[in-house]
């Protein structure tokens, strides 16, 4: 399975709008056939917070469905299923509260975000429960996956957990190649 942006429709009148943003029927029509158990929300108060890159490492590796509920947010996902031709590449988009657009990531991906402003909200589904022991993750700025973030490096607050993250060439994968590569958004 690959990256996939999905565009909730919304209707609109002069009260504002309305969207479905969560439509198990629709999603499956476009191949996201999963049963999700956990809904995470964070909330960064500036901009240039950016979390991740993270994932948890089979049997607990989750699939996650992400969007911005306030702001915006470039949202990024490395593959890292070692037998996959597309094997350390990434894809990026951005994400906000005005599109209402959002980014399904695959199980066998890492995935994090950088804020574009100031207070921002995030929230997505995950397929799998929290698991600590599975925890795994990847600095975000590794020179070997030459992820092109819209924030210069001196402006980025990480969290400490985040920035002792190692190498991409110093974490063991484990995640199953499924036949799809990573595809452009």
């Amino acid at each position: 399975m690959s990256v996939i942006v999905v565009t909730p429709q919304r209707f609109e009148d002069t009260r504002g709008w309305f969207s479905e943003s969560w439509n198990k029927a629709r999603v499956e029509k476009i191949g996201i056939g999963l049963d999700f158990c956990q809904d995470n929300h964070s909330y960064s108060a500036r901009r240039g917070t950016l979390r991740g890159l993270h994932f948890q490492t089979p049997p607990h590796a989750q699939a996650k469905l992400v969007r911005c509920l306030r702001g915006r947010i470039f949202d990024v996902a490395v593959d890292i299923r070692p037998a996959s031709p597309t094997f350390k590449h990434w894809v990026g988009i951005e994400l906000s509260a005005v599109e209402g657009n959002q980014l399904f990531i695959p199980a066998g991906y890492a995935h994090g975000f950088v804020t574009l402003e100031d207070d921002c909200e995030v929230a997505y589904k995950v397929d799998r429960y929290y698991a600590p022991k599975a925890d795994g993750g990847i600095i975000w700025n590794d020179s070997d996956l030459a992820i092109d973030w819209p924030v210069e490096e001196p402006a980025v607050l990480l969290s400490a957990k985040d920035a002792a993250l190692p190498l991409s060439r110093d974490v063991a994968y484990a995640f199953e190649y499924d036949g799809q590569p990573l595809n452009a958004l």
